[in-house]
């Protein structure tokens, strides 16, 4: 009986301290998309040989080299990623191995590799995974792949992500300033109506 009135509440103070950690989570991302700025990231086209990972697409951001003499860069190793606004767009502004002290956002990525002949850095955004209905992810890719073999200026997509200190969101895909979900709802639409 003494035991029992020991181990209930040590086993309700582990549940609350598990729950706390997805709540926190939640609640930061959440936060970033009320209160971050938002930044249109340009995306390039998916590789064709790894395109489709599960419920979600992934996405190539033009974003995704920085030319510098620095080649003491390793590959893996987490760097920022400082962005500006250029006519709604996101834009790199610089990269660096740690925090500036500036009031510029950033956003963190992993470093691919270096290649000094070009003097080239090469990295990978950490919002590279677009999540969505299990369902509807393949067609969204397929539907992401085909707006970018246009040769339309008209047609582009591009990522909304929200960035506010050390969070990022990706918020949404767009192609052409329609949200991707719309297109792929709309396009199982017509297709089921044939």
């Amino acid at each position: 009986m003494k035991t029992s009135k020991i181990i209930m509440p040590i086993f309700l103070v582990v549940v609350a301290f598990q729950l706390m950690a997805p709540i926190k989570m939640i609640y930061d991302q959440e936060n970033v998309l009320k209160t971050g700025k938002a930044y249109n990231f340009i995306t390039q086209p998916l590789d064709p040989n790894d395109p489709f990972r599960g419920k979600y697409i992934r996405m190539n951001y033009e974003i995704s080299s920085f030319k510098t003499k620095d080649s003491a860069w390793n590959r893996g190793e987490e760097i920022y990623v400082y962005v500006k606004d250029s006519l709604g767009f996101a834009k790199l502004d610089t990269v660096s191995k740690e925090k500036l002290n500036n009031n510029k956002d950033y956003i963190k990525a992993k470093v691919g590799g270096y290649y000094k002949h070009s003097n080239k850095l090469v990295f990978t955004l950490n919002n590279e995974r677009f999540y969505m209905e299990e369902s509807k992810a393949k067609p969204a890719e397929d539907l992401v792949r085909e707006t970018q073999r246009t040769t339309s200026t008209k047609n582009f997509t591009y990522a909304l992500i929200y960035i506010k200190d050390d969070i990022s969101v990706l918020e949404n895909v767009f192609i052409t300033d329609t949200p991707i979900k719309d297109l792929v709802n709309k396009n199982s639409k017509d297709f089921n109506g044939l």
